[in-house]
């Protein structure tokens, strides 16, 4: 099947200070976040100068895409930072674009994870108009060989950093209960993002030949009173010391590459824990620099370029490839519905 271009399509991070509290403000745009929780996140990004290496990460990885035989243009455009979608779905519709394939850096499923992101192509195409590319989103790649081996050999460079025996512990970005519920299409039971996590992070134990590790979770926001997917990454630190753990390596299974929620959450606040407690802690480090990584978006490209047949590691339904924004099913991934306050 031809197409014209390659759109990739990520979450955005500041670049500067000036840069911040706009952001967040795109980021939280209609969900009612208190002013203190982005003075509290505001702070978070200022303790790096401002700047989130996402960006930075993004357009060199576009760069390995390229080096890795990709045979298409890349765009790069946002949900919350510029170069925004919308904008730079006109310059591909500018430059005479009719049809586009989208990587959306998230491996995983459910609402933020994926159904956020046929959001942002249909408010993208919404802006641009009548003229606007098909646009088709690349699968979910959660149980793809390279993502899988990469975090493998991740996991043991981390390992090797340490002096003494360790407790490998996968993390991903926690959700509420009520959105991991409704992940997935309605007939195959939700939970879909917990599930493909839990997936991944035993597809990675099974090619180190553990038999045990932990799954947890991180980055959790909003109202107490609301639960989300728990323990917390912290709090499990100070569970496996209370255990007689003494060395730790966290594994940042749910991100494709470094920003704020692994360079604050993890190598910030899960690392000064373990030095308070006196463990030894390392972190894997995230796909996004690994060569395998361009393979794998090489290969999702052309299982539709040239019907090359999908590699996975896992029984699960490949999800995640829609056209204009479409979603997997209906009822698919809805944002759950926050409860009335009062």
């Amino acid at each position: 099947m031809s197409f014209d271009a390659l759109l990739w399509l990520s979450f955005g991070g500041p670049e500067g200070p000036e840069d911040v509290r706009p952001f967040l403000e795109n980021v939280v745009r209609g969900r009612g976040v208190p002013p203190e929780r982005l003075d509290e996140v505001e702070a978070h990004y200022q303790h790096f100068g401002g700047v989130s290496p996402i960006n930075r990460l993004n357009l060199e990885a576009i760069d390995a895409v390229r080096a890795a035989g990709l045979d298409l243009p890349v765009y790069f455009g946002n949900r919350n930072w510029h170069p925004m979608a919308e904008d730079t779905l006109g310059k591909m519709t500018s430059d005479g674009v009719r049809r586009a394939l989208v990587f959306p850096t998230s491996a995983y499923g459910g609402y933020s994870a994926c159904r956020q992101y046929d959001e942002d192509i249909l408010r993208a195409r919404a802006a641009v108009g009548d003229d606007a590319p098909e646009l088709v989103k690349l699968r979910q790649f959660f149980d793809h060989p390279l993502f899988i081996s990469s975090f493998a050999d991740a996991v043991r460079a981390a390992g090797a950093e340490l002096t003494g025996p360790y407790r490998v512990v996968f993390t991903a970005h926690s959700v509420p209960v009520s959105a991991d519920k409704a992940a997935g299409p309605p007939a195959d039971g939700g939970h879909l993002y917990s599930r493909q996590v839990a997936e991944a992070s035993r597809l990675v134990a099974l090619e180190l030949g553990l038999t045990e590790y932990d799954v947890v979770w991180q980055s959790r926001s909003g109202p107490p009173q609301i639960p989300w997917l728990a323990p917390d990454i912290v709090d499990h630190i100070d569970a496996l010391h209370a255990d007689g753990v003494r060395g730790v390596v966290v594994v940042p299974i749910g991100f494709v590459s470094d920003h704020l929620e692994v360079v604050w959450d993890l190598d910030t606040e899960a690392r000064e824990r373990a030095g308070e407690l006196g463990m030894e802690f390392a972190r894997a480090a995230t796909p996004n620099s690994d060569p395998r990584f361009a393979e794998l978006v090489v290969e999702l490209v052309r299982e539709h370029t040239e019907g090359l047949e999908p590699r996975k590691l896992s029984s699960f339904t490949s999800l995640g490839c829609t056209t204009d924004g479409a979603f997997c099913a209906l009822l698919c991934c809805e944002l759950a519905k926050r409860p009335v306050r009062s």
